[in-house]
């Protein structure tokens, strides 16, 4: 095979994907830093400029290390779809491919990832008024109820949603409010994927020192000034329904601050939650991106070294 067709056959992205407290960010640095790389942000929730804090956002170290994109874009009072990040993300792409650099993208929100390489559902524009009604709905029932509704008119969907999952669950039940067809039915009709080849890496710890790293994150979280960053987004008064709400630990550190519950508990339900969320992003990583290279032991004291090669021989062959 000749140069020119090796070239062709190579990744023109680095995904790398996994769940939270898994050690992402890190390597997206130190892979730029290696590759000559741009770091894009694949999380949900880094994407608000609100609460750099309880979303993580990579330190002052890494950033240092390589460019970094999308962490901060949006205000808290807007909603960000899959569909506008995809497009921002395609954006940074092209610039970081026009100036000869890498792109890197990662996050642990699977819905983005699969926006980007799989593309999006031609899902039609939802009517505000009935935005607003199953919103109310989901206010005046709760998350369980809405998912009960849900069930009734589309198991399939309801199946695959965690009756807690608020946000999905309303995105479900507006679809087929709307449209009288399942949203995974608009799903399997996605087109539009990115042109470009990538290459994915998924980290996958053992789930004993996933949550022991869930735990010592929240934690850190807390001894850099977490409740204080909830308090400030308190203030903003924003409607609850907002994604930014739902970030992991921010209900519990409200709840703190109306003086419902003592800051112990509310640090407790914290850790419970990032731990609640690092099994559900295991699982969606493990099922929708099967063909991934893995790292199965990111904690190691050998994982710089290994995850660094594996990404050299990913980028080189597209096979781990």
């Amino acid at each position: 095979m000749g140069e020119g067709a090796a070239e062709a056959g190579r990744p023109t992205i680095l995904v790398i994907g996994g769940p939270t407290a898994s050690g992402k960010s890190a390597l997206a640095a130190e892979a730029a830093a290696r590759f000559g790389g741009v770091v894009v942000n694949a999380d949900s929730m880094q994407l608000y400029r609100d609460l750099p804090i309880l979303t993580s956002w990579p330190d002052e170290t890494l950033r240092a290390r390589a460019p970094h994109r999308l962490y901060g874009v949006v205000d808290g009072a807007e909603r960000c779809s899959a569909g506008r990040w995809r497009a921002l993300a395609v954006a940074e792409i092209e610039q970081a491919r026009a100036a000869g650099a890498l792109p890197i993208l990662v996050g642990g929100t699977g819905l983005y990832l699969r926006a980007l390489l799989q593309g999006l559902a031609p899902v039609p524009q939802i009517p505000e008024a009935v935005r607003e009604a199953v919103q109310a709905l989901c206010a005046e029932e709760g998350s369980a109820a809405l998912h009960a509704r849900l069930a009734a008119r589309d198991a399939e969907a309801a199946r695959r949603l965690e009756p807690g999952d608020s946000q999905r669950v309303m995105r479900a039940y507006e679809v087929i409010e709307a449209t009288g067809r399942s949203l995974l039915a608009w799903q399997r009709d996605a087109h539009g994927a990115y042109p470009g080849r990538a290459a994915t890496l998924v980290l996958e710890p053992p789930r004993p020192a996933l949550y022991a790293a869930c735990d010592a994150r929240f934690d850190g979280m807390m001894a850099a000034g977490a409740l204080d960053e909830a308090a400030r987004l308190r203030t903003r008064s924003l409607d609850p329904s907002l994604p930014v709400m739902k970030a992991v630990g921010v209900r519990p550190l409200h709840d703190h601050l109306a003086g419902a519950i003592p800051l112990e508990r509310a640090t407790a339900l914290g850790r419970q939650a990032t731990r609640n969320y690092a099994k559900r992003q295991t699982t969606w990583f493990r099922t929708q991106m099967p063909g991934s290279a893995r790292l199965p032991d990111p904690y190691s004291p050998e994982s710089k070294r290994e995850s660094l090669a594996l990404v050299e021989r990913l980028l080189l062959t597209g096979a781990g």
